[in-house]
């Protein structure tokens, strides 16, 4: 059993809060605070009834060494923004110091612990780091969907040591919403893929084949399969050492006939080089091309197969979505998607691009459910367990 937040007593306790802030920062200010938001419900909640909040997260790869530049402090200083309330800070997360500053909370008062990976040992499991970390609090939750995939010292060995342990509201909705659908999606159930690597995505694909009734393929990662086909691609990227595993996906959906792949692509020489953009059948990419987004033909496929579903999971854009010139497909898509939903299409969005996209398109909140873990939510799909939330069992 998995305990909610609920459950506890959380006054005058200290709550050992992990969440998922890696965020996207420019000028040491974050650009994005889509997941910083997300959390603000299980924060206020631990506050309004009497807790000391201790926060830990870590932030993108900055490899067991401390970089300012990938420091937390702007994340801490967006969420006081948000909450309206300061927050304390430690540059260090298991330091005698940033211990003494839990200690010294009252209820109601926020601590941020400086960024996780600033140690090897959280991406190592170790056990000493975790036996530190686990000083700061006096119930532990997890509210990082994004990370419960991995198998770290702050989500799965920190557990260990605490046997008030549970999950946040986040955590929650993603697991309610996820599960409800895996156990049972209204059918016609469609699976649609996207963005450049296939190497995370075989494994969901192979699972889905035998249960979505459509998969649809874009994106980089469909080339891949195009020439498993035996397509020439041109210059379109291609993961080499996914070719026979992508062919034996083709073969074993075969008989279902429930994988559709790009009709037509816009190509250029470059991403860079836009302006040059044209359409090409996909039997038909010159050698000099490379394709980055799907075409009009694909976009109109790909559309009335989403008209004709009840249920629609999405991960990974349909091309370079960042750039004008090849937004197009991820857009149409997307807006078509919105359109659905409006009339009863029950969407699930999954991964960081996808969500990156659709709040470009400013269409974030005309989804049934925007998933904070793209590698969480595949492998929550791809039946696999979550190792953050099994360590969760009591």
């Amino acid at each position: 059993m998995i305990k909610t937040l609920k459950t506890f007593d959380l006054k005058n306790k200290t709550v050992l809060l992990r969440v998922d802030y890696n965020v996207p920062i420019e000028n040491e200010k974050v650009v994005d605070d889509f997941r910083i938001r997300q959390t603000l419900p299980t924060i206020k909640f631990c506050l309004d009834a009497g807790a000391k909040i201790v926060l830990s997260s870590h932030l993108g790869r900055p490899k067991g060494k401390k970089d300012q530049d990938f420091s937390l402090m702007p994340v801490g200083e967006a969420l006081a923004d948000c909450l309206e309330m300061p927050i304390k800070f430690s540059s260090d997360c298991i330091s005698e110091d940033a211990h003494d500053v839990t200690l010294g909370l009252k209820p109601g008062e926020i601590h941020m612990l400086e960024n996780l990976r600033f140690y090897d040992e959280e991406v190592k499991n170790d056990y000493d780091f975790s036996v530190k970390l686990a000083k700061h609090g006096d119930i532990y939750i997890n509210d990082a969907f994004g990370t419960a995939h991995r198998s770290h010292a702050s989500n799965v060995g920190v557990a260990k040591h605490f046997s008030r342990k549970g999950i946040g509201f986040l955590i929650e909705n993603e697991l309610n919403f996820l599960s409800k659908v895996l156990s049972k999606p209204g059918r016609p159930l469609t699976l649609l893929l996207g963005g450049a690597k296939i190497d995370t995505k075989i494994d969901l694909i192979d699972h889905y084949i035998g249960i979505a009734d459509k998969i649809l393929i874009g994106g980089g990662m469909a080339f891949t399969l195009l020439k498993a086909r035996g397509i020439g691609v041109g210059k379109s990227i291609i993961d080499k050492s996914k070719v026979l595993s992508a062919a034996e996906l083709i073969n074993k959906a075969k008989s279902k006939k429930n994988i559709f792949l790009p009709k037509d692509v816009v190509c250029s020489t470059s991403v860079d080089n836009g302006s040059a953009q044209k359409v090409y059948d996909i039997t038909k990419i010159p050698q000099t091309q490379m394709g980055l987004d799907i075409g009009p033909k694909t976009i109109e496929s790909f559309s009335r197969h989403i008209s004709e579903s009840e249920t629609v999971i999405w991960n990974g854009p349909m091309g370079v979505f960042e750039s004008d010139f090849f937004e197009n497909g991820t857009k149409s898509i997307a807006n078509h998607i919105a359109s659905c939903t409006q009339n009863g299409l029950v969407s699930i969005m999954g991964g960081g691009d996808t969500a990156s996209a659709l709040r470009r398109f400013n269409l974030e909140d005309k989804m049934s459910h925007l998933s904070t873990g793209g590698g969480a939510s595949i492998e929550l799909l791809s039946g696999k367990n979550l190792p953050a939330i099994f360590a969760l069992e009591v």
